[in-house]
C-alpha cells in the first residue's frame, strides 16, 4: 500500500511520497483560498465563503454537508470516537480508501471531511466524465503543490467502478508512491469491480443505509441550521415525517432533497406547516405507510408466507414487494423466505431452499434495485413448489420426545470406541457398516431403546419427497420382514 497522508510538516516536499518524507501542515484555503478541484478547475469551498456568497440555489443537502466526521450522520461505525477513520486522523495518517455504500451514505462527505481534517487538499474526478488524461493531470497537480507549496493531496474518484482496467492502472504508481492518497467511492462490489492490484492498495470501508433514527435528526438538524430551512420558520407533522423517512429508503440525499421541495410547495400556499401532501407531491408518488414494529407489519408478513404457503404467486409477490417498496429491509424478506423454504417446502422440492439462499447471495452482491429480480425469482419458484412440511413437523416430534426423555443412553454398538478399555466394555460392538451390505442399507436400531418405536419424519406423497417416501416405505417393510422372520425363529 502507499504511504498514507499525514498531518507533520513536510520535510521534504519534493519526494514522491505523500507520507513519510512527503507530509502536510497546510490548509486548503492557502492555496488560492478554494477547496475542491473537478477536471483541474478549483471550486470555491462552500463554508469558508459563505459569507461572502449567495447560497440561492444551493442545494439543501450541499448546504448541510458536513466539514467534520463528527458531524456526520449515519455512519458512526467509521467516523464514532471508536470507528477506525476517526481513530486514523488521531494519528495522523490518513490511507488510500474504497468507500462502498448505497447512494446517499455520505461517501463524498467522508472523503471531504478527510481532506479538510487532514489539511489536504482535495480534487475531484468523476469516473463517468474523466479520462487517463484526467487522471494526469490531477497528479501533476499534486507533484506541483506538493512541491510549491508542500501540500499534500486526497484525489477522490467518484463511482470509481465505472473507471475501465487501463483509467485504474494509470492510478496505480501513483498510489504506490503515495504522491495522492486515493479514495474511490462504489456502490458496486469493489472486489468484482476495482482491480486487484489497485484494491490491495486501499481500505475497504462499507458503509450502511442511512438508518430511520438517523434520518429524523438529519429533518431535525435541517429544520434548526441556519444554512438549512431555519430562516424560513417550517414545521414537520409527525406524519410527513415519517413519510420522507419511509421515501428516502436510507439515502440522506434523497431525504434532503424532498424535504426542500416539500417546502417550497408548502410556501408556495403560504403555508408553514409540511404535511404529507407536500411530501408526497414532492416524490411523486404515495408512499406507503408501514410500521416495521406495529401490527400492520406482521399482517403483511403473515399474509406474505400465507400466500407462499397457499401457492398464490401472485398475492406472494405483492405482499412481498409491498413491505420492500414501504421501507422493509429486503434482507428481512429473504431471509423469510429461507425459513420458509425448509418449513413449507421441504423435501416436495429440496431445489426450494437452494433458490432461497441464492437469492440471498445474490442480493448481497447486487443489492437494489436490481437485486429485486432475484427476491422476485425465489418468490415466484417458492409460492409455485409442491409443498410439505413433514421436515418440520419431525423437528417438533424429535424436540417434543428430548424435552420428555431427556439424554437417554447411546446404544451401545454405536458408540465410539477409541481406546481398548472401551472397546472391552461393549463399545461400538455388533455395528454392521452399512456400505458392507447390498443397496447399501442393514436392518439394525439406532435409537436409544425406550424410543425403538418413534417415527418422526412422515414423508408425504408430493413432489420430490413422493420418491423419498417410496424408499423409506420400502425399507421399513424390508425391516418388518426381517423381524417377523427372526420372530418366526427363521434364517432372514
Amino acid at each position: 500500500m502507499g504511504a498514507p497522508c499525514q498531518l507533520e510538516t513536510c520535510r521534504n516536499a519534493s519526494s514522491d511520497s505523500f507520507g513519510g518524507k512527503g507530509v502536510v501542515d497546510v490548509h486548503r484555503d492557502v492555496v488560492d483560498g478554494h477547496g475542491v478541484a473537478t477536471d483541474g478547475a478549483y471550486a470555491m469551498d462552500l463554508f469558508e465563503h459563505a459569507a461572502d456568497n449567495d447560497l440561492t440555489g444551493v442545494p439543501l443537502a450541499e448546504r448541510l454537508r458536513p466539514r467534520h466526521l463528527r458531524d456526520v450522520v449515519g455512519q458512526e461505525h467509521l467516523t464514532g470516537a471508536a470507528g477506525i477513520l476517526s481513530r486514523v486522523l488521531k494519528l495522523g495518517r490518513v490511507p488510500s480508501l474504497i468507500l462502498w455504500g448505497p447512494p446517499g451514505t455520505g461517501k463524498t462527505t467522508i472523503a471531504e471531511c478527510l481532506a479538510h481534517e487532514a489539511n489536504a487538499r482535495f480534487i475531484k474526478l468523476s469516473a463517468v466524465a474523466a479520462g487517463v488524461a484526467d487522471v494526469r493531470k490531477a497528479v501533476e497537480e499534486a507533484r506541483r503543490l506538493r512541491a510549491e507549496q508542500r501540500l499534500g493531496t486526497i484525489l477522490f474518484v467518484d463511482e470509481i467502478h465505472r473507471f475501465n482496467k487501463s483509467q485504474q492502472d494509470a492510478l496505480l504508481p501513483h498510489v504506490e508512491k503515495g504522491v495522492v492518497t486515493l479514495i474511490g467511492a462504489t456502490t458496486e462490489n469493489p472486489s468484482f469491480e476495482v482491480n486487484p492490484a489497485l484494491l490491495s492498495r486501499c481500505r475497504v470501508l462499507v458503509l450502511k443505509s442511512v438508518t430511520p433514527e438517523a434520518l429524523q435528526r438529519l429533518i431535525d438538524k435541517a429544520m434548526s441550521d441556519p444554512h438549512g430551512l431555519a430562516e424560513r420558520g417550517f414545521e414537520v407533522d409527525d406524519v410527513a415525517r415519517k413519510v420522507l423517512v419511509v421515501a428516502a429508503g436510507g439515502d440522506a440525499r434523497k431525504l434532503l432533497t424532498s424535504l426542500e421541495v416539500a417546502a417550497d410547495l408548502c410556501e408556495s400556499e403560504g403555508r408553514h406547516r409540511i404535511d404529507r401532501g407536500d411530501v408526497e407531491a414532492a416524490v411523486q408518488r404515495r408512499v406507503l405507510m408501514y410500521d416495521k414494529d406495529g401490527e400492520q407489519h406482521y399482517d403483511v408478513v403473515s399474509a406474505f408466507i400465507k400466500s407462499m404457503r397457499g401457492s398464490n404467486v401472485d398475492a406472494a409477490l405483492h405482499y412481498g414487494f409491498r413491505m420492500i417498496e414501504a421501507g422493509e429491509d429486503p434482507m428481512f424478506v429473504l431471509r423469510r423466505m429461507v425459513i420458509f423454504a425448509s418449513e413449507d417446502v421441504g423435501n416436495a422440492d429440496p431445489m426450494g431452499l437452494l433458490v432461497a439462499t441464492s437469492a440471498l447471495q445474490a442480493f448481497q452482491l447486487v443489492g437494489l434495485p436490481e437485486g429485486a429480480i432475484n427476491i422476485a425469482h425465489a418468490i415466484s419458484y417458492l409460492a409455485a413448489a409442491p409443498k410439505s412440511n413433514a421436515s418440520y413437523m419431525a423437528w417438533k416430534a424429535a424436540k417434543k420426545d428430548i424435552a420428555a426423555h431427556g439424554s437417554l443412553p447411546v446404544p451401545m454398538h454405536l458408540r465410539n470406541a477409541p481406546t481398548a478399555l472401551m472397546k472391552s466394555l461393549g463399545y461400538g460392538q455388533g455395528y454392521q457398516y452399512p456400505h458392507d451390505h447390498d443397496g447399501g442399507f442393514v436392518v439394525d436400531h439406532y435409537l436409544p431403546d425406550a424410543l425403538q418405536d418413534a417415527r418422526y419424519y412422515h414423508p408425504k406423497d408430493v413432489g420430490a419427497e413422493a420418491a423419498i417416501k417410496a424408499r423409506l416405505d420400502g425399507l421399513m417393510a424390508h425391516q418388518l420382514a426381517v423381524h417377523a422372520t427372526k420372530t418366526e425363529g427363521k434364517p432372514p
